[in-house]
């Protein structure tokens, strides 16, 4: 996912198919759970391979919704 400045903040680009399994829409207020952020949190290394991405997101151990599908490329697309 990537994050981008806004309005002095800094906030993060969610991929349209986490919003859609989510059902998010604009205004929406969500809670993040930060609990093991000093492993799974940080920049993504420059040329990391997206199994080496998907890797990192298995460890986190938390169930995400039935269907979702992590595109790292929709996640980074501009």
């Amino acid at each position: 996912m990537q994050v981008t400045k806004m309005d002095g903040n800094l906030a993060v680009v969610l991929p349209r198919t986490l919003v859609n399994a989510l059902r998010l829409k604009e205004g929406d207020e969500i809670d993040i759970d930060i609990r093991n952020a000093t492993s799974n949190a940080g920049p993504v290394a420059d040329g990391s391979s997206r199994e080496a991405a998907m890797q990192r997101i298995r460890g986190i151990r938390r169930s995400l919704p039935s269907g979702y599908k992590f595109d790292r490329q929709e996640a980074n697309a501009r």
